[in-house]
């Protein structure tokens, strides 16, 4: 896996801490930083997500990518499934996330709560590699709720 990140700050652009990401499967994504009143020139012009904020969305994404398969596997019903997460940061460099809590809501017909309990907890011990590394400096909590459809 492999992905190139471009300052675009250096080529004129509204923001001085903007980047543009072209992963190694040819999509791209734009990220940039937060505005800083005290240094605007350290600042970004909130023109795209947060580096850390595409964590947590590629998290949400690799854990509900794994339940889904893991319950269309099962044969269950499945229609639909997403994923709120909450996080707390560290209050000092590095600000690693210290705690994530992922709220999932699952849609479908007739699937039972302890499938969807399996599904979350295999997708966090054995398959959700973004959720695995992030454990090491974050307490992973989840919980869930299966809507009928």
């Amino acid at each position: 896996m492999e992905c190139t990140v471009t300052w675009t700050g250096a080529t004129g652009t509204r923001s001085n801490m903007g980047f543009v990401a072209e992963t190694g499967s040819g999509h791209v994504l734009t990220m940039d930083g937060a505005p800083d009143a005290a240094k605007p020139e350290n600042g970004g012009s909130n023109m795209a997500a947060r580096p850390m904020e595409m964590v947590l969305a590629g998290t949400g994404g690799c854990t509900a990518y794994d339940v889904v398969l893991i319950l269309k596997r099962g044969r269950h019903d499945v229609r639909g499934c997403s994923v709120q997460l909450t996080t707390e940061r560290a209050q000092t460099d590095p600000k690693v996330f210290t705690s994530i809590h992922m709220q999932f809501a699952v849609t479908g017909k007739g699937i039972p709560p302890a499938a969807v309990e399996r599904a979350i907890a295999m997708s966090h011990e054995k398959y959700c590699s973004a959720s695995i590394m992030l454990s090491k400096t974050a307490t992973i909590t989840t919980g869930f709720e299966v809507i009928e459809a």
